[in-house]
């Protein structure tokens, strides 16, 4: 059985959202220009699953998508040197996570999310995943 890996995938709303991702059925996750985003990236597999997470507006985890094309090179990339990938929704978490109550959480202080902000493609561990799935199931 071949591993899934988990992610957090920013972006603005106003850019694309959430709402437009389900609209789509499936989205081109691209424009990324930072290395380290870019190596998330292209160490991207089909199958794994990502935190669709609104930043600027909002500030908060909304969703949980799933790669379903990876290794793609970055449409929107005239030199061909970036990647991208393919994501489709799966589904809305029941209640967002927000940005405030992930920096107040003391299980939650070594998440990429928080040590490296700018990155807008990032590694969530296995406890951190299952960690957020529980955070956005309490009333």
């Amino acid at each position: 059985m071949t591993k899934i890996n988990h992610w957090l995938m920013k972006s603005e709303p106003d850019a694309y959202s959430w709402d437009r991702l389900v609209s789509e059925g499936e989205g081109t996750w691209d424009g990324v220009r930072n290395h380290r985003a870019a190596n998330n990236l292209r160490a991207m597999q089909v199958g794994d699953l990502a935190f669709f997470y609104h930043s600027n507006i909002g500030l908060e985890i909304v969703g949980i998508c799933e790669i379903s094309q990876s290794g793609l090179i970055d449409p929107t990339d005239e030199t061909g040197k970036w990647a991208c990938v393919k994501v489709k929704p799966v589904r809305k978490l029941k209640r967002p996570v927000s940005l405030k109550q992930i920096k107040a959480d003391p299980e939650l202080a070594e998440i990429e999310l928080i040590r490296l902000s700018r990155l807008s493609v990032s590694v969530i561990t296995p406890q951190e995943w299952d960690y957020i799935i529980g955070l956005s199931e309490k009333a």
